[in-house]
């Protein structure tokens, strides 16, 4: 049995295809991950164009720069998802900076650098829980859903499942014990400082 600290095995071939310069794989990491990415760059940011944008940034980073993924920090998933927080993060704080110039130089109030970080932290949390939800495991994923979008109590989620009414209490307290972590750090799990700078 591999070792925790063994990353999966395609996320090694990947990294060393991506070295060699296989456009291929940058295809298949494109297929695998453009929606992860698109998906944190839109919370983040809030508006599709600039998503696109960040996505195509971290899929140019990853292609320029495949050496930057340490396998013994976490899963080259986790990996992608770090490198769309940073960039993301730093276009809005960019786009946030220049939209308070623009008030500056128009005589408008201009928010502090506080409001700013609260504007990030916000966002942060909200692309994290995002990735813990795509990432956790489909059964949990499947209790949060009907229980909170779809507004079914554990009764109804449980006959919905079919499962029992236990097995979806378990679930849902298993969810929400793995959604409550999205305030810990305000970032994808696996983002810790390494991986690379962007």
């Amino acid at each position: 049995m591999a070792g925790k600290d063994v990353p999966p095995r395609w996320d090694r071939k990947m990294q060393q295809r991506l070295a060699r310069g296989e456009a291929a794989a940058l295809g298949e990491l494109y297929d695998r991950y453009a929606s992860l990415v698109h998906s944190l760059a839109h919370r983040v940011l809030g508006e599709e164009k600039a998503a696109d944008t960040v996505t195509r940034e971290v899929f140019a980073h990853v292609w320029e720069h495949p050496e930057t993924y340490d396998p013994k920090q976490g899963p080259l998933r986790s990996w992608v998802a770090g490198v769309t927080h940073r960039l993301a993060v730093q276009r809005l704080r960019d786009r946030e900076e220049q939209q308070r110039r623009e008030r500056a130089e128009w005589g408008g109030g201009a928010p502090g650098a506080e409001e700013l970080e609260s504007t990030v932290r916000r966002a942060s949390v909200a692309a994290r829980a995002d990735y813990i939800v795509h990432s956790m495991p489909a059964p949990l994923r499947a209790a949060l859903e009907l229980a909170y979008f779809q507004r079914r109590d554990y009764r109804q989620t449980a006959v919905d499942l079919g499962v029992t009414e236990d097995e979806a209490r378990r679930r849902l307290r298993l969810g929400l014990q793995l959604l409550s972590t999205a305030h810990d750090a305000g970032r994808p799990p696996g983002h810790d400082g390494h991986g690379g700078a962007v």
